[in-house]
């Protein structure tokens, strides 16, 4: 009769991610326990139970109390800020568990973070899972991308539970067991670069068709939502067709014109970048659109140097450029290089994510990525079921950019990427991700590279030798000497 009257799972830290996953599991008919050290906020929690339709909220106001009203063995989601408050949310919750309870991280964490605390707990008899989980307030509450990793005991013990609570695609529940260790960590930080990039991309397909084309932010909202009924449907394209219907409230014209142009961050992008170059992976689109982030954080500077140059006599190419463009070519060719440069952009991640599970051995299961990738996250995509059925059809595919299917596209597309870059870079518009990815492409694609020249570099200044085409070994020449001889 006890246990009949416990809760199934509990969640701790309610602020609006947490109270929205809180009531999408009791939605689902699991009965959860909720607590926060804010009292006030479980409080509200049960508020909105209660008008949301009776859900099955049960509201703990001690760390005791609430680790003591979930079945046995007891799975507990934290939600908290990343870093020391984990520490210490566990810390006062595992002084009342038992071995076999599972703690589940729900946070954005540093994937070394998790390692750690998946250790520390194994010390208790505790199991603990670093979970991945995207789509914002809306996907918490009605649907998210889940990537739990770590422990397998534990994600068995509350897999019906996430397999309902999950973004719902034709081909399964949003959410998979992604590997061990902070393997789950990980993928979403690498979701979350992906993520920088295609926010990136767009913002630069909206600078060249507004100040190239020369087009109104009607015209743009309804281009954003053509392109979201072809290869470009995407949680992101849908969005901003909406963004640019919506009107200021406090005076003439569109709200998104009176925005300041200072890109906030969290530190995900940062840290995906980071891992890049660790494991020398290239990944540039991602590392342009963290630059810029960078870059916009320099208002103050920016409007300076924009003063100085024009008056050291720097023409504005801008408003020109719009001269003569033929629009409906221009909106054809941006949403061909949107394309082709997202392509590069996933590849890149991809191949970080296939870099790290090889040194880790977490044998991640790429095309399984990208299914769960398909609704819930911020990145959901139609074309993530084409990613997902190229590593079906190759699961050691060396790059997105060498699937056949994607091969042609890209093909297709590279006239028309050529065109609106070389249009953005005499119009003096920046297009640094559209610039990276066809950069990325172009070097990828070449079987020889400049790179010689470097080597040669490298071995005169500094003995590093140099490897031939033509014979095996290494090999080290007197550069100078010769050089010298020769003249």
């Amino acid at each position: 009769m006890e246990s009949a009257a416990l809760s199934r799972i509990g969640l701790a830290g309610l602020a609006v991610m947490g109270q929205n996953l809180a009531l999408n599991i009791a939605e689902k008919g699991f009965p959860i326990s909720v607590y926060n050290r804010t009292t006030s906020k479980v409080d509200e929690t049960l508020d909105r139970a209660s008008v949301e339709g009776n859900l099955p909220v049960s509201g703990q106001y001690s760390p005791r109390d609430f680790v003591l009203s979930i079945q046995r063995p007891r799975s507990l989601i934290i939600l908290v800020k990343a870093g020391a408050p984990v520490d210490h949310t566990i810390a006062a919750f595992s002084e009342y568990m038992e071995p076999g309870d599972c703690i589940i991280d729900g946070g954005n964490e540093w994937y070394l973070n998790t390692e750690r605390r998946i250790s520390e707990a194994e010390q208790k008899g505790l199991l603990y899972i670093g979970m991945g989980v995207s789509g914002g307030e809306e996907g918490a509450r009605n649907g998210p991308s889940l990537m739990p990793g770590g422990s397998f005991q534990a994600y068995d013990n509350i897999k019906d539970i996430l397999e309902k609570v999950a973004a719902q695609v034709e081909d399964g529940p949003c959410v998979t067991y992604i590997g061990e260790g902070g393997s789950g960590n990980f993928v979403k930080m690498v979701h979350n670069g992906i993520e920088y990039g295609d926010m990136q991309l767009i913002s630069e397909a909206y600078d060249v068709l507004k100040n190239v084309g020369g087009l109104s932010n009607e015209e743009l909202a309804e281009i954003f939502t053509e392109w979201n009924r072809g290869e470009l449907e995407s949680f992101l394209v849908e969005i901003t067709s909406d963004i640019f219907r919506v009107k200021d409230e406090f005076g003439d014209g569109e709200l998104v014109d009176k925005i300041l142009d200072k890109t906030g961050m969290k530190g995900t992008g940062k840290w995906t970048v980071q891992q890049a170059a660790e494991l020398s992976v290239a990944a540039p689109t991602i590392a342009a659109s963290l630059d810029c982030r960078y870059l916009s954080g320099l208002k103050d500077e920016r409007e300076n140097a924009a003063k100085v140059l024009r008056e050291a006599g720097l023409k504005e190419e801008i408003g020109s450029a719009s001269s003569g463009i033929d629009k409906k070519r221009l909106v054809d060719d941006v949403r061909q290089a949107l394309y082709a440069s997202k392509i590069c952009s996933y590849a890149q991640g991809m191949n970080l994510l296939r870099a790290k599970s090889s040194e880790k051995g977490w044998n991640l299961n790429f095309g399984e990525l990208a299914r769960i990738w398909k609704g819930g996250c911020i990145i959901r995509a139609v074309f993530l079921d084409r990613i997902k059925k190229a590593y079906q059809r190759n699961p050691d595919l060396a790059s997105l950019v060498v699937d056949p299917d994607f091969a042609k596209e890209m093909v297709q597309r590279q006239a028309a990427w050529r065109r609106v870059v070389g249009l953005a870079v005499s119009a003096g518009i920046s297009t640094p991700g559209m610039c990276a990815s066809l950069a990325y492409f172009d070097t990828y694609r070449r079987a020889r590279l400049p790179a010689n020249l470097v080597q040669a570099q490298r071995d005169l200044f500094g003995a590093h030798t140099y490897e031939r085409i033509d014979r095996p070994g290494a090999y080290h020449t007197e550069w100078s000497k010769l050089a010298k001889k020769s003249t």
